[in-house]
């Protein structure tokens, strides 16, 4: 099923996820039509103060390889070598993510991205974008999709194509689906909310911080992120409590924000000047995770990306996962020749995958506000790094297994770094000489060699 002219897709979302699938099936000669609820983002200002920057890692790039891209998104990324911990003291230290040269993530603009997937799509005659068009949802007795022409009014159905909805976490489609009962819907909202600021650029030019790291303020119950932007400035993010006295309900005057913030964040405030009006002017946004069964209805209509499994962003794969979505749905048809069987093994190969990124992204927000500052996480970081670089073939830290790679199923990723946690802990004896000193690496070889087989995993292993 490698498509041709006149085989129709209809995708709804042309963000991140809706604009690299589009390029995808373009590329195999479907003729793919993507609506839009936002204006044009080649013509519009990005939306401030929501997730204005993001994490790429191998996934992510896996698959904009695929479509042909990565070398054109490049020039919109800046690497980021580690964790830049940012201790209330006003100490400093990097914790290199991995340890080669290319195990890094990048910060890349969502906006910049976006546009530049979009052009790539359009650059290919069988795409058409559609913006201003809002979803309304789905009638699959009649199998049409149901749109709302925003910018000149009035509402259209079209058939549905079949289609694909990548509208996002939240996903119109997916609650219209949920409104007839054909799938089940659980949205589990963390208490903590986030709110975006900005680190602009010295006044003299260059960056305040390191440009090549994501700095963390890590406080506990809560943190401070920033992301490096090209232009040197960065996107910071306040990760924190909806409610409580160490909540956003209690930040509700200029001056709480202030003595909030020269509290927790001494060494930060100095380099945001905006930080009072933005705090004022910017959305607080909320976070959850978004569980959805199934994610299709026969070969009419299959929900991908956020619009079927949004995550929390603390472990930075929410766009790297709707990504290897898009690529696994496009080596995946290939082997089909309908839509419905190709639908059903998308699930089938995708949900656990996906399923286990959630519980690892939900438990890095805890390792990212509190761990990081801990001596035994950090011994115990090193003690893995250690047994990576003697065992390379069966010892990767989870870390690297999520973020650098994309060969190894995120759920394989799961289960091997729970076996790996307890051998850590079975093999730490708690010195607090240099990471990884210490070790007997006989005994962690033979318990490696009895719980870890080799990595070996195949092309059709980690769909």
């Amino acid at each position: 099923m490698k498509g041709s002219p006149g085989t129709a897709v209809n995708i709804v979302g042309a963000g991140l996820a809706g604009a690299l699938l589009a390029l995808l099936l373009a590329r195999r000669g479907f003729a793919v039509t993507l609506y839009e609820r936002r204006p044009d983002p080649r013509q519009a200002q990005p939306e401030r103060g929501r997730s204005i920057n993001l994490a790429l890692a191998a996934r992510g790039i896996a698959a904009l390889e695929r479509a042909g891209v990565m070398e054109q998104v490049r020039p919109l990324t800046i690497a980021m070598r580690g964790r830049m911990v940012h201790e209330h003291s006003g100490a400093s230290s990097l914790q290199p993510y991995g340890q080669r040269e290319h195990e890094v993530i990048y910060s890349v603009g969502r906006a910049d991205l976006n546009r530049l997937l979009i052009e790539a799509a359009l650059r290919h005659p069988n795409v058409a974008v559609r913006f201003n068009m809002q979803a309304l949802g789905v009638d699959l007795p009649r199998g049409r999709l149901r749109l709302r022409d925003a910018a000149q009014g009035g509402e259209l159905e079209l058939p549905l194509a079949p289609a694909i909805a990548t509208d996002g976490a939240g996903s119109a489609v997916r609650a219209s689906l949920a409104a007839a009962g054909l799938v089940t819907v659980r949205e589990d909202w963390l208490d903590h909310d986030y709110k975006e600021l900005t680190i602009p650029p010295a006044a003299g030019g260059g960056a305040l911080l390191e440009r090549h790291a994501l700095h963390i303020w890590p406080r506990g119950g809560f943190m401070l992120i920033a992301l490096p932007n090209t232009d040197d400035s960065f996107t910071a993010t306040l990760f924190l409590a909806r409610a409580g006295a160490a909540g956003f309900a209690a930040l509700t005057t200029p001056a709480a924000v202030a003595e909030f913030f020269a509290a927790q964040f001494p060494d930060a405030v100095p380099l945001m000047p905006r930080l009072l009006s933005e705090f004022a002017q910017h959305p607080q946004g909320q976070l959850g995770t978004v569980h959805t069964t199934p994610w299709r209805v026969g070969g009419e209509l299959l929900l991908l990306g956020d619009a079927a499994h949004a995550i929390v962003p603390f472990h930075g794969q929410g766009m790297n996962a709707a990504f290897e979505d898009c690529r696994v749905l496009d080596e995946l048809i290939e082997r089909h020749d309908g839509w419905e069987a190709l639908f059903a093994e998308f699930e089938r190969v995708r949900r656990p995958n996906t399923e286990a990124i959630a519980q690892m992204a939900l438990e890095n927000y805890l390792e990212m506000r509190d761990a990081v500052l801990d001596a035994r996480f950090v011994r115990l970081k090193g003690h893995a790094m250690a047994l990576e670089r003697r065992f390379p073939d069966r010892f990767i830290p989870r870390y690297s297994m999520v973020m650098f790679h994309p060969e190894i199923p995120y759920a394989e990723a799961l289960r091997r770094g729970l076996v790996q946690a307890q051998l850590l802990g079975e093999l730490d004896t708690g010195d607090a000489a240099a990471p990884g000193a210490g070790l007997d690496l006989v005994r962690a070889g033979k318990l490696i060699g009895e719980r870890l087989p080799p990595v070996t995993w195949q092309r059709a292993e980690r769909l």
